[in-house]
C-alpha cells in the first residue's frame, strides 16, 4: 500500500512575514540582551573602585595632569555618570526591544505600556545589581544606586516621549 505524503506548499508571503516578524524581534531585544551582559560584566569584581581607579588615574593624569587627590573625586563623578549613562541605555535599548514586541494597532511611535515596561524592568535590573554587589567583598550595594539608575531610566524615557511625539505629530525636532 503507498502512503499519500502531505502536498508541500510553496513559501507564501504569510511565512516571510513570520520571518521578518522573528528577525526583526531579534533585532530589537539583541541589544538589550547584550546590555544587560554588560552591566553584569560591570556589576562583578572587574568594575570595583580599585579595578576602575588602576585604569582611569593614568589615562586622567596623562590627559589633564590630574593627581592623586583630586582623582578621588573624579573618579567618583565618572563612575556615578556610568551608572546614569548605562542604565539610561539599557533602559532605551528595553523602550526599542518592547516596541517591537507589543505594537500597536495605531502606528504610534510611543506608548506608556512600553516606556512603563522598560523604566520598571531597568529599575528592577538596578536593584537586582546592587543586591548581587552586597555579597561581593569588593563592592558595594547601595539603595542610592538604585535611585541614580532608575533616575536614568526615566530620563531617557520621558527624553524618548519628547523625540518620538514631535516625529509622530510631524514638527520638526
Amino acid at each position: 500500500m503507498r502512503r499519500n505524503k502531505p502536498a508541500r506548499l510553496a513559501p507564501g508571503p504569510e511565512s516571510h512575514r513570520l520571518k521578518t516578524s522573528r528577525a526583526s524581534l531579534w533585532k530589537a531585544w539583541v541589544p538589550a540582551i547584550i546590555w544587560l551582559g554588560v552591566i553584569a560584566l560591570e556589576s562583578s569584581d572587574l568594575g570595583a573602585a580599585k579595578n576602575t581607579g588602576r585604569i582611569l588615574y593614568p589615562l586622567l593624569h596623562f590627559l589633564f595632569k590630574v593627581d592623586a587627590m583630586h582623582f578621588v573625586t573624579w573618579h567618583h563623578h565618572i563612575r556615578k555618570t556610568g551608572h546614569f549613562v548605562g542604565y539610561a541605555v539599557l533602559s532605551w535599548f528595553l523602550f526599542r526591544a518592547w516596541r517591537a514586541t507589543l505594537p500597536l494597532a495605531s502606528l504610534a511611535a510611543w506608548s506608556l505600556q512600553w516606556a512603563g515596561i522598560a523604566f520598571f524592568m531597568t529599575a528592577l535590573v538596578a536593584s537586582l545589581d546592587e543586591w548581587h554587589q552586597s555579597f561581593l567583598p569588593s563592592r558595594t550595594g547601595r539603595w542610592q544606586d538604585v535611585v541614580l539608575d532608575s533616575s536614568a531610566a526615566l530620563t531617557i524615557q520621558v527624553f524618548l516621549w519628547m523625540v518620538l511625539r514631535r516625529r509622530s505629530t510631524g514638527m520638526s525636532a
